[in-house]
C-alpha cells in the first residue's frame, strides 16, 4: 500500500529542511513499514508560517461552509475506510477489527459532528443597563498547535483537528513519530476535498525538536496536548512562559467498582474492554478492579477465563481480539511493571510476560495481565499504560470511594450497580471528569472527555471543545442611554 512519508506544510507535502528522516516499524513483526521526513525547528516555523497566513481567509468564512468542507472530509474518510483502517493497524497494532470498527467510526463521526456544529455554535446576551445591548460573540484563537499521542492516532487527529477548524482557527499538528501514518493521510484527503492550502499542516518530529519549538512558537495562541503527565507538566510550563495558553488531557487510573449487587456477566464483559480494548492503551483504561469482597471470587472466576480466552496474534487477522504494543520500549516498560508488582507483594494472576508463540517472538506482544494487590502500591498509583488490571477489594460503600479516590488522576473511572441511589451518589463523589455506571470506556462526539488533577484541564468534543477553540469578546452598544458626562464643565 502507498501512503504519503513527508511533511504536509501549505497544502504540500514536501521534504524537511534539514532533510532528517524517521523510520516507522511495524510492531507485530518489527520491520520497517515506512521513512519519513522528520521535522525540525524550522519546519514548525514553516508551518506556522503558512497557517498565519491562511486565517484570516479561513476565519472569514461562512461558518457554514467551513461546516460543509468538515462533512465531505468525514464522507471521504468513510470512502477511504478501508486503506485507512489496515494503515492504522500496522502503524499501531491495533486490532483490524477496531481499527474499521471502532477508530475509523470514530474519526469520521466526530469530523462530521463539528461539521454540523460549525454554523450553530452561538454566541450571547447579556442583560445589562437600560440602554444598552451587550451581546457576547465566540470568535477563534488564530494558530493551534495539536500534538497527537501514538495510541489511538486517527482518532485523536479528529478529536483535536475538527472542533480547531469549526471554530475558525488553522491548525499545526504534530503526531508521534512512533504512529505518523494516518494523520498525514488524513492530512491528504482533507486537501482533496477543498480544504484552503495553510489551513491544515501536519509535521511529524521529535518532542524535543519539533514539539518544544511548536509550544514556544510566538505565532501559537494554543497548544492541546494528549500524553503523560510528566510531559504535559513540561509543555504547560514551556507554554506558560511564551504566553500561549494550553489544554492537556493527561493520564489516567481508572478505578473500576464492582459493587455487590451488580449483574456479574455484564460487568465481566465491560471490565475486560474498559482495561484490554486497544492492548490497555488508554487514559481512560479500567485499570484498578475495586471489587466487593463477596462477589470476588464468582467474579473472578468469569473474569480470569475470559482474559485467558483472548485471541492474542497478528493484527491484521480479523480474528485477532489483542494485538501488539505499539513500541518495543513501552512493550519493556509494561513488563517492567510486573517485576515490580511481584517486589510489592503482588500475586500474578494470569499473564505477566510476553506470549510464547513464535509467530510472535519479533513482536511487541505482552499477554492479558491481572494482578492481585492490597493497598496503595506502585502499581495501583502510576499508570502503566497496556494490559495490566490490578485487584482490590472493599466491604463498604465508604472503603470503595476511598480506594478509587486515591490516587492523583481523575481522569475516568466507572462502578457497576443495581441501586440506582448508589449509582448517583457514588458518582457525584468520584474523583473524574467522566463516569460510567454500569457500562465503562463509552465515548460521543458530543459528551465532553477531560480530566482534573493530574490528569490535565480542559475538554474534547461537544460545545465545550468550542469553548476550548475560541474566546469571549463582549461588545456594548449603546441604543439610547443618556450618559452624563464624567467630567462635567
Amino acid at each position: 500500500m502507498s501512503f504519503p512519508t513527508q511533511l504536509f506544510i501549505n497544502g504540500e507535502f514536501v521534504d524537511g529542511v534539514e532533510g532528517k528522516t524517521i523510520d516507522v516499524f511495524d510492531p507485530h513483526d518489527g520491520s520497517l513499514l515506512a521513512t519519513i521526513a522528520e521535522a525540525t525547528e524550522a519546519d514548525v516555523d514553516r508551518a506556522v508560517a503558512a497557517a498565519t497566513a491562511a486565517y484570516p481567509e479561513w476565519k472569514a468564512m461562512a461558518a457554514s461552509d467551513r461546516g460543509r468542507l468538515l462533512l465531505k472530509l468525514a464522507d471521504a474518510i468513510e470512502a477511504n475506510g478501508e486503506e485507512l483502517a489496515l494503515l492504522e493497524t500496522r502503524d499501531t497494532g491495533h486490532p483490524i477489527r477496531d481499527s474499521k470498527g471502532l477508530d475509523l467510526v470514530r474519526t469520521a463521526a466526530q469530523f462530521r459532528y463539528f461539521g454540523g456544529m460549525a454554523d450553530k455554535f452561538q454566541g450571547s446576551v447579556v442583560p445589562v443597563d437600560r440602554g444598552f445591548l451587550d451581546y457576547v460573540v465566540r470568535e477563534p484563537l488564530g494558530v493551534v498547535g495539536s500534538i497527537v499521542p501514538w495510541n489511538f492516532p486517527m482518532m485523536f487527529v479528529s478529536w483535536k483537528m475538527a472542533p480547531a477548524l469549526a471554530s475558525g482557527n488553522c491548525v499545526v499538528m504534530k503526531p508521534s513519530e512512533l504512529t505518523p501514518l494516518t494523520a498525514l493521510r488524513i492530512a491528504q484527503i482533507a486537501d482533496e476535498v477543498g480544504f484552503p492550502k495553510g489551513v491544515i499542516n501536519v509535521v511529524p518530529g521529535f518532542g524535543p525538536t519539533a514539539g518544544a519549538r511548536l509550544v514556544s512558537h510566538p505565532g501559537i495562541a494554543k497548544v492541546s496536548f494528549t500524553g503523560s503527565t510528566p510531559v504535559g507538566r513540561m509543555i504547560a510550563s514551556q507554554a506558560a512562559a511564551n504566553g500561549i495558553r494550553t489544554h492537556l488531557e493527561l493520564g489516567g487510573k481508572g478505578a473500576n467498582v464492582v459493587f455487590a449487587d451488580a449483574t456479574i456477566p455484564k460487568a465481566v464483559g465491560g471490565t475486560a474492554f474498559g482495561i484490554f480494548h486497544n492492548q490497555g492503551q488508554a487514559c481512560i483504561a479500567a485499570s484498578r478492579l475495586i471489587i466487593h469482597e463477596s462477589v470476588v471470587d464468582e467474579f473472578m472466576e468469569k473474569f480470569l477465563a475470559l482474559t485467558n480466552s483472548i485471541r492474542v496474534g497478528d493484527p491484521k487477522d480479523p480474528n485477532t481480539e489483542m494485538g501488539p504494543l505499539t513500541s518495543p520500549m513501552h512493550r519493556d516498560r509494561v513488563l517492567s511493571y510486573v517485576e515490580v508488582a511481584k517486589e510489592e507483594g503482588g500475586t500474578i494472576l494470569t499473564g505477566g510476560k510476553a506470549p510464547s508463540d513464535p509467530a510472535l517472538l519479533n513482536g511487541c506482544y505482552v499477554e492479558p495481565t491481572v494482578v492481585q494487590t492490597v493497598g496503595a502500591v506502585r502499581v495501583n498509583q502510576e499508570e502503566v499504560f497496556g494490559p495490566f488490571m490490578t485487584v482490590q477489594t472493599f466491604s463498604t460503600d465508604e472503603q470503595a470511594l476511598q480506594i478509587a479516590n486515591s490516587t492523583e488522576f481523575a481522569l475516568g473511572g466507572g462502578l457497576w450497580t443495581n441501586d440506582l441511589s448508589r449509582a448517583h451518589r457514588f458518582a457525584r463523589d468520584l474523583d473524574a471528569g467522566m463516569v460510567w455506571i454500569n457500562s465503562y470506556k463509552r465515548a460521543h462526539p458530543g459528551s465532553p472527555f477531560g480530566g482534573m488533577g493530574a490528569s490535565g484541564y480542559g475538554r474534547e468534543m461537544g460545545f465545550e471543545a468550542m469553548h476550548e477553540y475560541t474566546e469571549a469578546k463582549a461588545i456594548w452598544v449603546n441604543i439610547d442611554a443618556d450618559i452624563p458626562p464624567f467630567y462635567p464643565r
